[in-house]
């Protein structure tokens, strides 16, 4: 047998020769494993370091590996959260000739953990929440992908935490398949396995003291199963917004923030029908929307402000011929958020007359401006636009709450 590694990118396997190969992964020397933390794995895993990057390193059947391999590069293709395939390693044989099991290389996800790592401190039950949802988005991307996970579980997840945001990403897709579709009882069957799984893995945590007292892995456990059917529903409705109907497509952002997720990306895709809207879904920690709104735009905003400016900002941008997310030759976003600044925040600021602010900030301005067009746009079955909000919301709002004031109403 000749070792073999079959990679993508031509730059690694010159680096990962590197590595002994002809010892078995459990006995690897030190200077090549880097300590990161591990979840658990029905396989052996280490993560080590060749050339510059670190790998995580899983030794595996070969069949096992192959598919495994192809999987992840088809999750890749398809932009689903997932661990980046690097190579698979066969051939492998240890000093005296005998054959040691292939093994299939990931690169290491840096910044994210796995859910143990994350209990270590005993983690409040919002926040166990927020990491449950960041799951329940997972599995809907990896749904609406058409992929069957089979084995969805904390163990085989990883989290990551970036600015605010928390997202899971699949680490194990052994037990995966693709398909252009996937059936009710497909999904209901990776549900069902979710929610065992989770139960049992919360459980375990509650055995080991690692779980806040007031969390009940059962009830935890059905949530994310409630949380899964409400998102999948709030994405995969359909619905065409006609191009005069914009409060439409604020009133699913709006069903969405109720739920708990914020919009991650937004598509409208034009057609002689209508608007055709997609949602990406995320998940927030608390402070998010202040500081994105400070990073796109240069303001400074409370919590619920700043979201919803933030909500406008994306409707705003998703509308824009040089909107492309992901597209090199796209406007960036913090080009878009300054146009933006400049031809929709500040004219629909500048309309309200200084006297009737009575010291309110800009940002509370804005905000309680886009409160009023929903409002008006829901009773015209309309969108109103940003003029005629502005004029009625002097006339109606600010005027007599003047006028009320100078009297010494309250």
């Amino acid at each position: 047998m000749e070792l073999q590694i079959t990679a993508t990118d031509p730059a690694h396997p010159a680096t990962l020769l590197d590595l002994p190969w002809d010892i078995p992964l459990a006995e690897w020397p030190e200077k090549h494993l880097v300590a990161l933390p591990r979840g658990i794995s029905r396989h052996v895993v280490r993560f080590a370091r060749a050339g510059s990057e670190v790998f995580a390193v899983k030794e595996v059947g070969e069949w096992a590996a192959v598919r495994e391999y192809a999987l992840l590069r088809d999750l890749d293709r398809l932009a689903v959260p997932s661990v980046d395939p690097v190579a698979v390693v066969t051939g492998r044989t240890d000093e005296d000739g005998e054959p040691l099991e292939p093994v299939l290389i990931t690169r290491q996800l840096k910044g994210s953990l796995p859910y143990r790592s994350m209990f270590e401190t005993t983690m409040r039950p919002t926040t166990i929440k927020r990491l449950l949802d960041a799951l329940a988005v997972l599995l809907v991307r990896l749904h609406l992908s058409g992929f069957a996970w089979g084995d969805c579980s904390l163990s085989n997840t990883l989290f990551r935490r970036d600015a605010g945001a928390y997202a899971a990403y699949l680490v194990d897709a052994e037990t995966g398949q693709i398909q252009p579709t996937l059936t009710r009882g497909q999904r209901d069957y990776d549900l069902e396995v979710a929610q065992v799984n989770i139960v049992g893995e919360l459980m375990d945590l509650e055995a080991g003291g690692s779980l806040h007292p007031s969390v009940d892995p059962v009830p935890f456990g059905q949530e994310i199963v409630e949380r899964y059917g409400d998102l999948w529903h709030e994405l995969t409705r359909t619905s065409i917004y006609p191009r005069d109907k914009r409060h439409y497509i604020d009133h699913r952002i709006r069903r969405l923030n109720e739920l708990g997720f914020d919009v991650a990306e937004m598509q409208i895709q034009r057609s002689p029908d209508g608007d055709a809207v997609t949602f990406l879904p995320k998940v927030v920690d608390a402070g998010h929307h202040q500081r994105q709104l400070l990073r796109l735009t240069g303001l400074d905003a409370e919590e619920n402000q700043a979201r919803s400016l933030l909500n406008d900002l994306e409707t705003w941008m998703a509308t824009q011929e040089d909107y492309a997310p992901g597209d090199p030759l796209g406007a960036r976003p913090e080009v878009l958020a300054h146009r933006w600044v400049r031809d929709v925040f500040r004219p629909a600021v500048r309309a309200v007359p200084q006297d009737l602010r009575d010291g309110v900030d800009t940002a509370q301005i804005y905000h309680e401006l886009l409160e009023h067009r929903w409002y008006l746009s829901e009773r015209a079955q309309n969108d109103v636009g940003m003029e005629a909000t502005a004029e009625d919301y002097i006339l109606t709002i600010l005027r007599p709450r003047a006028e009320a004031a100078a009297h010494g109403v309250p």
